[in-house]
């Protein structure tokens, strides 16, 4: 694949590295005294020197014969030096910041390039939302590689987004210098059921020559996940269970071991390689979604290593997961994922193995962070007005929106259960009273009525439902992150802080917001496409905390709550979900009834 996130293709600098590492021509950069973290061999190397000339690697080994006049020497003084940490999917819009602003975030904490599926702005703006994400990216040292949008909508038939991407525009984004790969295919029942569409999506992308990346969250590792990997889908994040991650990786499938700020699988998933005699080479570290408050708390990729580390995976291992199994992941190893000759000199530093704690990057041989900071200076970027302005829905909000009908004094629904720290729910069977002909929220069942507002188009279109397992005990919350068509959510124990809710965020153009008793607890607006602001990271980390203690004020203790709420709407998760369309079951992939039939 040939690699546009190098500060030089290889083909024209060769000459310079050889002359370099033949000791004809000084070098740029020389490291010394580092113990180098060898993810080619999995073994530490002592006292090591690195040459760096036109952003790539001439020499590792002894580079005394490479320093000159202008040369200059970074002593590592006994750091260990290992390559620029990858995150093989990742969301950017789940941080709720634009990538501007989550290069500042991440690179000081060692990551130097990401794999990003930005479907979420590709489901409320379409492509061009897509190229103002990537021309926000341009602007910094961060390698943002994009991963095509593959389902929008994320099953067809389903939902209402605000755009449609088919295997044409698929085809279009492939010639794109900035496309890597095809984003994640939570399509797999068109996979698996051959549907013209689905594989038309795939087929562009492996027309290309250019990677498909997966999303097979089915409990079933047999004829279907075969079937899946056989398609041409090369990686899957969507592991929750030991067999999963391990099934994945014996069939040579990628298996993307998550750990998020909500997702919480890697005490699970780890064990796939802890209890197993297994090569852990088809085995990656990945985020998918990371808000602020984790950003500036605990970091990204480097806190992800730490994680692994502490479930037993030795760390280079898990170096090797944010590095070289990344890179093979994507065909990309001949730039990336190792300190090698020839590589892109993206370099991080730390003093403890087991901490990873950054002090130092180096991206295509710059250095752009350091202690923490960025060093390198950006250019401003502005979304353009239309890219603000994403709320239209056709009626007004009112308490009587939420009404749902109901015959006798009381009904039996289907209702979703939560998970916490999990992606996945339950459909569980509610009975609950009729007051008025009317059905409610009931606290003490911990059930709660939910509505999902079309915002697109101005349909009109209002499905509605119950959740069970958030522990709230008053007041409403809405968001207009809800994955993946992100039309307005809004769930609560009563419809007047219901409609408060919502209107709160028709008023500032999207975001998320927890109310109570007729007052807002807490708000974090999303004016760019409901989904990100462009506030510093650090403002949203304290915005997105006190949104937390609201959640927490009205009753709810799990962690991220926000993103839990938001995969509600999310109709290729098992087992039930509900969209503007209705109720949907996951396992059969059609509708279904609120109220339970008898049978």
């Amino acid at each position: 694949m040939i690699n546009s996130y190098c500060k030089s293709p290889l083909w024209e600098v060769s000459r310079t590295l050889c002359d370099v590492a033949m000791g004809r021509r000084p070098a740029e950069i020389v490291i010394k005294n580092a113990k180098l973290v060898n993810v080619c061999t999995h073994e530490i190397q002592d006292n090591m020197q690195v040459a760096i000339a036109a952003g790539r690697i001439a020499l590792v080994g002894d580079a005394a014969h490479c320093i000159g006049e202008g040369t200059r020497v970074i002593d590592a003084a006994g750091q260990y030096i290992a390559p620029g940490f990858l995150d093989g999917h990742i969301h950017v819009e789940s941080s709720m910041l634009g990538v501007g602003e989550y290069a500042r975030a991440v690179v000081p904490h060692g990551t130097v390039g990401i794999y990003m599926d930005p479907h979420e702005i590709c489901n409320v703006l379409g492509l061009k939302g897509v190229q103002c994400m990537m021309k926000d990216a341009e602007r910094t040292p961060l390698k943002a590689m994009l991963t095509t949008p593959s389902c929008v909508p994320a099953v067809p038939g389903f939902e209402d987004t605000g755009s449609f991407i088919g295997p044409e525009e698929v085809a279009e984004t492939m010639k794109w210098d900035c496309t890597v790969g095809l984003g994640e295919m939570m399509n797999f029942p068109g996979i698996l059921g051959s549907t013209e569409h689905a594989h038309g999506i795939t087929g562009e992308t492996l027309k290309a020559g250019k990677i498909v990346t997966g999303h097979y969250s089915m409990p079933e590792t047999g004829m279907g996940l075969n079937a899946y990997i056989a398609s041409g889908v090369r990686c899957c994040h969507e592991s929750t269970r030991e067999e999963d991650a391990l099934a994945k990786m014996r069939l040579g499938m990628y298996a993307m071991l998550r750990e998020g700020s909500a997702w919480h699988d890697l005490h699970e998933v780890a064990k796939s390689i802890t209890r197993h005699e297994v090569d852990s080479r088809f085995a990656v570290l990945i985020s998918d979604d990371t808000h602020p408050h984790t950003l500036v708390s605990q970091g990204h990729l480097d806190h992800i290593v730490r994680r692994a580390v502490e479930e037993g995976i030795d760390p280079i291992t898990a170096i090797q997961m944010v590095t070289i199994n990344c890179a093979q992941c994507f065909q990309m190893d001949h730039d990336f994922g190792s300190i090698a000759p020839g590589k892109c000199a993206d370099i991080v530093f730390f003093s403890d193995l087991t901490k990873i704690d950054i002090s130092r990057v180096l991206i295509d041989g710059d250095v752009v962070a350091e202690n923490g900071r960025m060093l390198q200076q950006m250019a401003p970027y502005t979304y353009p007005d239309w890219a603000t302005h994403t709320m239209h829905i056709r009626d007004a909000v009112t308490p009587a929106s939420f009404a749902i009908p109901a015959e006798g004094d009381t009904a039996t629904v289907h209702a979703i259960e939560v998970i916490p720290a999990r992606v996945g729910s339950y459909d569980r069977h509610v009975t609950l009273k009729v007051t008025n002909g009317l059905l409610q929220s009931d606290v003490e069942q911990d059930v709660l009525k939910t509505a999902v507002f079309e915002r697109h188009h101005e349909t009109g279109k209002v499905g509605y439902g119950f959740v069970k397992g958030f522990g709230i005990k008053k007041g409403a919350m809405a968001s207009t992150v809800a994955h993946d068509a992100h039309n307005l959510l809004v769930l609560g124990v009563n419809d007047e802080d219901m409609a408060l809710a919502a209107n709160t965020l028709i008023q500032c153009g999207g975001g998320m917001v927890a109310v109570a008793d007729g007052k807002v607890l807490g708000c974090v607006p999303l004016p760019i496409a409901g989904l990100m602001s462009d506030l510093p990271v650090d403002v949203m980390s304290e915005k997105v905390e006190a949104l937390e203690k609201a959640w927490e004020e009205i009753g709810c203790t799990m962690p991220s709550p926000f993103m839990t709420m938001a995969l509600i709407a999310l109709a290729c998760l098992p087992e039930l979900r509900l969209t503007d369309r209705g109720l949907v079951d996951c396992t059969k992939f059609c509708f279904t009834d609120l109220l339970v039939k008898d049978e």
